[in-house]
């Protein structure tokens, strides 16, 4: 299974030395930035799809070695391919988030978020903190590092002001928004989510790339319209925070599954039960239910939906 990487948007939207791989799930979108000096890549996808972002990336650069990795946040789909560009250009400098880097170097998977959820990133090292409030030089631009807690605690945004460019991981899409993976641990609450979306509202990008989805730009008031719809999605998880818990719930089971395609059904059952996140959910979601009775409610719709199939004693993804 590929994550089919297509051209992402109106070359005019971006500089011509920018170049966006819109990723397919499970990867996130990759930025590209071409220099003569340091070519950088902005997130790196799943460890699923590693070899591609690197077939990717080789294929922008020809002979040029990638210089730099930098990441937005270090959810799976944002970091995993990191450890192959790491093997197939050593030289690479490579940054993540400033809080990130101490447990990236110690590969703390429960404060890298992988044990809570039960997904899997293949291991990457770190040479460099992105620390807000100061710039970091990817490509031939500098690029502004704000702080951007709510989809993740410990994330930030990537902003290249000459040109207004935003990278903005999974803080912004067109439409929608991720799990607020902070409210389900109880480190707090969906305020942050909507305070970033202030920040970016301040910074007023000419154009976004979001971690999932074509970039955007402001023609026909597309950002403001996000805007809009991202914080009328914070606002309702507010008044109805068991309804987050619903959807972060599916969301967990369906990316495991994008990723294990097919799993027999007794480890998927011993899955489920191993991962910390989705306990910490039916907590919230329906803790008058038994286990077994709220899993049911959960799962039922994903198999109606043809989200999830069955097949003999297996369960499989239903793409």
């Amino acid at each position: 299974m590929i994550s089919a990487p297509h051209p992402a948007a109106p070359p005019s939207l971006l500089p011509p030395d920018m170049r966006v791989f819109v990723r397919g799930w499970l990867s996130s979108n990759n930025l590209l930035c071409l220099s003569e000096q340091t070519p950088a890549l902005i997130d790196t996808g799943h460890s699923k799809h590693a070899a591609e972002t690197v077939a990717l990336v080789r294929s922008a650069l020809g002979d040029q070695p990638l210089a730099r990795i930098a990441h937005t946040h270090l959810h799976s789909d944002h970091c995993g391919g990191s450890g192959a560009l790491q093997a197939a250009w050593p030289g690479a400098r490579t940054w993540v988030p400033e809080a990130s880097l101490d447990h990236v170097q110690a590969w703390d998977e429960d404060a890298l978020s992988f044990g809570g959820t039960g997904q899997r990133c293949d291991p990457f090292t770190a040479n460099e903190a992105l620390v807000p409030g100061q710039t970091v030089r990817l490509g031939d631009h500098d690029w502004e590092v704000h702080a951007a807690p709510g989809h993740d605690a410990l994330a930030v945004l990537l902003y290249e002001p000459r040109h207004g460019v935003l990278v903005a991981g999974d803080a912004m899409w067109e439409n929608g928004v991720g799990v607020i993976f902070p409210h389900i641990d109880g480190s707090d609450g969906f305020d942050p989510f909507a305070d970033t979306l202030t920040l970016i509202e301040r910074i007023d990008p000419a154009v976004v790339v979001p971690g999932h989805g074509a970039p955007f730009g402001r023609a026909g008031g597309a950002i403001q319209a996000a805007l809009g719809r991202a914080r009328q999605r914070i606002d309702y998880f507010n008044q109805h925070p068991a309804q987050h818990a619903l959807y972060a719930a599916k969301v967990l089971i369906k990316y495991q599954m994008m990723d294990v395609e097919r799993m027999p059904r007794a480890a998927f059952d011993a899955w489920l039960a191993s991962a910390p996140s989705l306990r910490l959910l039916h907590r919230q979601h329906r803790p008058d239910l038994p286990w077994d009775e709220w899993l049911a409610l959960i799962l039922a719709p994903l198999f109606d939906k043809g989200a999830l199939r069955r097949d003999g004693d297996a369960v499989v993804d239903g793409g």
